[in-house]
C-alpha cells in the first residue's frame, strides 16, 4: 500500500510526516512568546482563526537552533493522542520539500541506536532519489504531560479570544 508524506527539512536532513496530519504550511510569522515553557514550545500563532501552540522541532530533536529565514515554514499538523482528543500545532521547518507517495514495503525500521532522535519518535526510514528520509511518528513526539500542556494552553488562549 502506499502512503503520502509531507516533507521538511531540519539541519540538513529531510523529514516526513504522513499527509493526513498535515492542516497547512504557511510561511514563519510572528510568533507570540509563552513566559515559563518548555524550551522546545515556540510560543502561539493564530491559525484559521484558533490560537495553536507551536513547537520547535530542532529543539525538540536537540538539533543546533537556526534562526528563520526566508524559506522557514510553519507545518500545522493535528495529532489525535486519545480516542476523544485532538490536538493542533504548528512546527517549525527550516523548508518544506514536497509531497510524496512511499509504498509501505520499501519504509525500513528505525535504526536501534546512533541518533539524536529517540527512537519512538521514528515511524521508519524511506527514500527517495537515493536520499534518507526520516519518517516521524508525529503522535509520539510528546509526552503525556507534554500534551496535557499543550492542550491546556490551546484551550486557555481560544477561551480568552472567543469571550473578547
Amino acid at each position: 500500500m502506499n502512503s503520502q508524506f509531507l516533507t521538511f527539512m531540519l539541519d540538513e536532513s529531510q523529514y516526513a510526516v504522513e499527509v493526513y496530519n498535515v492542516q497547512e504550511v504557511m510561511e514563519y510569522t510572528r510568533i507570540t512568546k509563552m513566559p515559563c515553557a518548555d524550551p522546545w514550545m515556540e510560543g502561539l500563532i493564530s491559525s484559521r482563526g484558533k490560537g495553536i501552540s507551536v513547537i520547535n522541532l530542532r529543539k525538540k530533536f536537540g538539533l543546533p537552533d537556526k534562526e528563520p529565514d526566508k524559506e522557514t515554514r510553519i507545518v500545522v499538523m493535528e495529532i489525535k493522542p486519545t480516542d476523544d482528543s485532538l490536538i493542533t500545532f504548528g512546527a517549525i521547518a527550516d523548508s518544506v520539500q514536497e509531497v510524496i507517495d512511499i509504498e509501505d514495503s520499501e519504509i525500513e525500521p528505525p535504526p536501534k541506536f546512533g541518533n539524536n532522535i529517540s527512537g519512538k519518535f521514528i515511524h521508519g526510514i524511506g527514500r527517495k532519489n537515493g536520499n534518507f528520509i526520516i519518517i516521524l511518528n508525529i503522535n509520539q513526539i510528546f509526552s503525556a504531560d507534554e500534551i496535557i500542556n499543550l492542550t491546556e494552553i490551546t484551550q486557555s488562549l481560544n477561551e480568552t479570544s472567543a469571550e473578547s
